[in-house]
């Protein structure tokens, strides 16, 4: 099952739809957690990272939370990195950077 699919299964079987500000607010709100698990892992930057099963779990509610944001305005996320991929490979070539 294609993963948008799945995701969309879910929010609608487990009654989850709402609105897109609110998903949003909920995929910033997730990345932070991702941050957080990151700063814990390495003490603030004191020592080396390493797995974490929570980051792992937080990168999970990442990815849920970006889909279910996608899957609101009908976006398919697989053209959308291709788009993203061809953009940064553009930029390598002429600059010699992925940035802006």
């Amino acid at each position: 099952m294609e993963i948008q699919e799945k995701v969309r299964e879910f929010v609608e079987e487990n009654n989850l739809e709402c609105s897109p500000e609110h998903r949003a607010l909920d995929l910033v709100s997730e990345i932070g957690e991702v941050a957080k698990e990151i700063l814990k892992t390495t003490d603030y930057g004191t020592k080396e990272r390493e797995y974490r099963k929570e980051l792992e779990d937080e990168m999970g509610d990442v990815l849920f939370s970006l889909i279910a944001l996608a899957n609101t305005f009908n976006i398919d996320l697989e053209k959308a990195l291709n788009k993203a991929l061809d953009k940064y490979q553009k930029r390598m070539a002429e600059k010699g950077n992925a940035g802006s």
